[in-house]
């Protein structure tokens, strides 16, 4: 029997921990990264990087001059731990944590909705 590792209480509300396990020290779930600060969720638009993607978050902007919104996006690069995996055009929920790289300073704690649901 091998020894069983315990996933961690990321402390948000709704979302579940991942199926898989990992050995991934950034990894919220399993390794030893506190998740704080803003909770944002958004559209994996690239994954070449290792263990990092990009999410694009759209939102609206209030313009006071002509008293309308609009339509403004950002790109939030985020670390994928292996036992998430997101993948192009998976809707992901992503928190705020310590600076995980120069880039980076948001992790992927779930996965709302799969790039394949999505599409059909």
């Amino acid at each position: 029997m091998g020894k069983a590792q315990q996933v961690k209480n990321v402390g948000i509300p709704g979302i579940n921990p991942p199926d898989k396990i990992c050995n991934d020290p950034k990894c919220p779930w399993h390794g030893n990264v506190r998740v704080r600060g803003m909770i944002l969720e958004g559209v994996v638009v690239s994954d070449k990087m290792k263990n990092t993607v990009v999410v694009r978050r759209d939102y609206y902007y209030y313009d006071k001059k002509y008293r309308r919104y609009e339509k403004r996006h950002s790109k939030i690069h985020a670390h994928n731990p292996p036992c998430i995996n997101a993948k192009v055009g998976d809707i992901v929920i992503i928190g705020e944590t310590r600076p995980l790289a120069k880039t980076v300073s948001f992790v992927v704690l779930g996965i709302k909705g799969r790039a394949s649901e999505v599409k059909k």
